[in-house]
């Protein structure tokens, strides 16, 4: 029987078998030397792009915003923040991409607006207002001496509450995130298809390839809203995201999108279009699996953040950033919890360990000690680029960028409204004599894990500003930028931006072990090593990986009559794995 026709194999499409390559574009390449990266800098990295071996770039919003949130407080669907470029701008990208046998997808960022939206504008314009339906918003309440209080008692993902008081029309509105971020109300129809036609339809019409779906399962809120039980004593907002994720409607208002929209579109080469959402709350397969199921025609893929979860605390949470020590085998459970979700079934699933929105991946799950980071990049690309799935990477990962230096100062450096509210809350409550103790965890949390660390200027060269910019960029470059650059790495055969285009053109030559193939963790128990098993028909890899930096000994018995397709070290000198290194062997 052919693959193709048993229920055992996946359907082959286009994006299954993609690379996506995530730009950032405030710190990718700035174009004009105002310190801001933009779009026509993504242009002139437009050969770097595709020499990597990657198949899709993803270009995070460039859209119209304040920039309170990055771009993901929208003021206009229709517009290109100006810093960034204009639409014609994004017009000759999607034409250049495709001209390099790239496709393009943007971010969609559909669950909430900036406060400063026509939209929104209108809507706390006055209670009567046509829009005014097109938001939350919610009349106060008051406790029994009088004093005002918010509708609920949930907090925001980006600390505070969730509900801010409009003194002109004397409500509150609801914003999951910042004060100025105003979550749309999906109930409303007439909302929904402004959504379609400014956010989707305007694009589409360009020629993009899909979409990435910015808090997608988030549209759905329970109603009517209601306090959530006390967890945080020591604070009136709780976490609640049970009452926004998942929702009554969510699956309704995802298909409609699906089949009023994106169905009536495809892919510069006649394709069907990509979808990848961002989804929360949904910790296992029977809760993933309903987005995914090809049959249910919602979204292609998502993405289920376990991994990059690892070390904190829940979302959303006032313990997010508290660092909580993990152990390799946790890992490896959360890997094959993800890689098995697909068998027998007919969802997809996404490999990945960087984005946007966290600590970069070796100084995380590696080393990044100038005596070990590069080992630690090489040997995480092959446990990346082995897994099954769709492999999405992010800008910088390619050349082993790390985290910004442990000495930089939280209160100067750190950008991200997300870091800045979470660390305002530690001082708070700490200075305060109500958590002592509190600004020390969450600034180690802050080191590791903060959304900053990705958003440091990409490092081109060892020019001034690493070859970002010509002026002083909006972040701060990294102190390594000297020696840890693009440039530095280009023609070294043994650099990490050289084996990543080794690993993703060996993921191509072997998609069906690679990308198709079933998972099994070997030896789950072992703290020390990380030996994975992929096999598809008759043909088997078995992926061994140090995560130490002590030599460690090699599986005995499921590598008999196997031959080592890639190592990490490049030549192997002895049979133990040495530290932090990685290896694929094949028997084929």
């Amino acid at each position: 029987m052919s693959p193709h026709a048993d229920p055992l194999y996946h359907k082959r499409v286009w994006w299954k078998e993609a690379t996506f390559y995530q730009i950032y574009p405030a710190s990718f390449k700035d174009s004009n030397g105002d310190g801001w990266g933009d779009i026509p800098g993504v242009l002139q990295k437009i050969e770097y792009i595709a020499s990597l071996g990657v198949d899709v770039v993803w270009l995070s919003p460039m859209f119209e915003s304040p920039q309170v949130d990055m771009g993901y407080d929208v003021s206009d669907y229709e517009s290109v923040y100006r810093p960034y470029g204009t639409v014609e701008d994004v017009e000759n990208l999607i034409a250049a991409c495709h001209k390099n046998d790239m496709k393009l997808i943007l971010d969609l960022v559909v669950n909430h607006t900036s406060d400063q939206h026509a939209w929104f504008k209108e809507s706390r314009s006055s209670k009567d207002n046509a829009k005014r339906g097109w938001y939350f918003w919610q009349p106060a309440r008051y406790d029994d001496q009088g004093n005002r209080m918010p509708p609920t008692n949930y907090r925001s993902y980006f600390a505070g509450g969730t509900w801010t008081w409009d003194e002109h029309t004397q409500e509150y509105y609801l914003h999951l995130y910042d004060k100025t971020q105003p979550d749309l109300n999906w109930e409303n129809e007439e909302c929904r298809q402004a959504i379609y036609n400014s956010a989707l339809r305007f694009w589409l019409d360009k020629g993009i390839d899909g979409f990435r779906i910015d808090t997608v399962n988030k549209y759905s809120k329970v109603l009517p809203f209601t306090d959530v039980p006390v967890t945080d004593p020591t604070s009136f907002t709780q976490s609640a995201p049970e009452k926004w994720c998942n929702g009554p409607r969510i699956h309704e208002f995802i298909k409609e999108m699906n089949n009023q929209v994106l169905s009536h579109y495809r892919t510069y080469d006649n394709l069907p279009l990509v979808t990848v959402g961002e989804l929360s709350l949904c910790p296992d397969a029977t809760s993933v699996l309903p987005y995914v199921s090809a049959r249910e025609h919602e979204l292609d893929m998502v993405f289920q953040f376990d991994i990059t979860h690892l070390g904190q605390g829940p979302p959303g949470g006032s313990s997010k950033y508290e660092f909580a020590p993990w152990t390799l085998p946790q890992m490896k459970r959360i890997v094959a919890k993800w890689q098995t979700m697909i068998d027998g079934t007919d969802g997809w699933t996404t490999v990945f360990n960087e984005n946007h929105d966290n600590g970069r991946s070796v100084s995380r799950f590696a080393v990044d000690t100038p005596q070990w980071r590069v080992h630690g990049a090489k040997m995480l690309a092959i446990w990346l680029a082995a897994q099954s799935g769709t492999l999405f990477l992010y800008q910088g990962q390619e050349i082993g960028m790390v985290n910004a230096p442990a000495e930089w100062d939280i209160e100067t450096e750190y950008h991200d409204v997300e870091s800045r509210n979470y660390w305002a809350e530690a001082v708070r409550l700490d200075d305060g004599g109500i958590e002592p103790g509190r600004k020390d965890r969450i600034a180690k949390g802050l080191r590791l894990m903060a959304r900053d660390h990705a958003r440091l200027p990409f490092q081109w060269d060892g020019s001034a500003f690493a070859g970002f910019s010509t002026a002083k960029p909006w972040m701060r470059v990294h102190d390594l930028f000297p020696e840890l650059n693009a440039g530095a790495q280009e023609h070294d055969a043994n650099s990490v931006l050289s084996f990543y285009k080794k690993i993703l053109g060996l993921r191509k030559t072997h998609k069906d072990v690679f990308v198709y193939g079933r998972f099994e963790v070997l030896d789950l128990e072992n703290e020390n090593t990380f030996v994975y098993r992929k096999r598809y028909e008759e043909r088997t890899a078995v992926v061994v990986l140090n995560f130490t930096t002590e030599v460690q000994g090699v599986p005995k018995g499921v590598l008999v009559g196997m031959e080592v397709l890639v190592s990490s070290y490049g030549k192997i000198e002895t049979e133990a794995l040495q530290p932090l290194e990685g290896r694929v062997y094949v028997d084929y």
